[in-house]
């Protein structure tokens, strides 16, 4: 696997997106919705490409080696900003390397702290553990998340 790539988000290529976004395997790390049809896709995509256009906002498509691997960013949900990582299983190995320059973006943007929100069903992680300022139980659209609030380093240089 050579280097990640970030993308326009409209840039994705929509089988490929389509298919990422309805596996199973990522459906249930997910909020409960209905698998995506091309129209349905469509629509999501422009909120997306919306949520870029929003201040303090990021999101991107990823791809690895030509092929698309998921999608990540920073978004304004629920009061405050928020991480979005989501990975084709085939790529779940680059999810730290995703993690890390999204908390990048998170510095380049300003902002001092970012939520991460599991589902609780998932075990803590240690190292998000250590980078959160505050780790709590939440409830968004009927499910239970662990969150992790997470402190932002200041940019490098």
């Amino acid at each position: 696997m050579s280097g990640v790539e970030y993308i326009a988000f409209q840039e994705l290529n929509r089988t490929q997106l389509l298919d990422v976004v309805n596996k199973e395997r990522v459906r249930k790390h997910l909020v409960s919705h209905d698998a995506f049809d091309e129209a349905t896709l469509e629509a999501w995509i422009a909120s997306k490409v919306d949520v870029d256009m929003t201040a303090g906002c990021k999101v991107r498509g990823i791809k690895v080696d030509g092929d698309v691997a998921g999608w990540c960013g920073i978004q304004y949900e629920n009061g405050g900003y928020e991480l979005a990582i989501v990975l084709d299983p085939l790529f779940w190995g680059i999810g730290v390397a995703v993690f890390k320059d999204v908390m990048e973006w998170a510095s380049e943007l300003g902002h001092r702290e970012v939520a991460l929100h599991l589902f609780n069903t998932r075990p803590e992680y240690k190292f998000l553990k250590k980078m959160a300022s505050r780790v709590y139980e939440s409830e968004m659209f009927g499910q239970r998340y662990t969150s992790y609030l997470l402190r932002v380093q200041k940019p490098r240089g």
